[in-house]
C-alpha cells in the first residue's frame, strides 16, 4: 500500500489544469486545520473552499468500488475507516466555515472544474455583498 499514489493522481491533475487555465490559483495538499495527518487536495484559502478528489476503491464509490476477496474482513474494516475519516473531515471543515466539495475520480474533469468555478463565484458574490453591507452602515 505504501506504493499507492495518494497525491497528484491523473484525475486531480486534469482538474487542476482546467482550474489553472481558467485563471484560478490554488494550493495543493494543504494540511486540514486542526486535524493531523490529513490533507486537502485543492484549496482556495481566500474563499475557504476545500476540494477532495476521492478514489473509487479507497473511498467506497457506490458505482465502482470493488471488494477484495482475499483478506476481505481486513479490507472491509480498512475501507470503512477511510469512509469514516472522510465524513469526519468534511464535518470538521464545515463546522469551521469551509465549503467542502468531494468528487469521485471517475467524474469528468470539466464537470468538476465547472462546479468548483460555480462555488468560487458564489463565495465571491457573498463576500462582495458583505462588503457592501458593512460600508453602507
Amino acid at each position: 500500500m505504501s506504493r499507492q499514489g495518494s497525491r497528484d493522481t491523473t484525475p486531480e491533475i486534469a482538474v487542476r489544469r482546467l482550474l489553472h487555465a481558467s485563471g484560478l490559483r490554488y494550493r495543493v495538499n494543504v494540511p486540514v486545520p486542526g486535524m493531523p495527518r490529513r490533507t486537502i487536495d485543492i484549496v482556495f484559502g481566500k474563499y475557504k473552499i476545500a476540494i477532495f478528489m476521492d478514489g473509487c476503491f479507497w473511498h467506497g464509490c457506490p458505482e465502482h468500488a470493488t471488494h477484495p476477496k482475499a483478506n476481505s474482513e481486513w479490507w472491509r474494516q480498512k475501507l470503512d475507516r477511510n469512509m469514516g475519516r472522510d465524513i469526519e473531515t468534511t464535518e470538521h471543515l464545515t463546522a469551521a466555515g469551509w465549503t467542502v466539495l468531494r468528487f469521485w475520480e471517475h467524474e469528468e474533469p470539466l464537470t468538476v472544474a465547472l462546479r468548483v468555478q460555480e462555488a468560487i463565484a458564489s463565495k465571491r458574490s457573498q463576500q462582495s455583498d458583505q462588503r457592501r453591507k458593512s460600508t453602507a452602515q
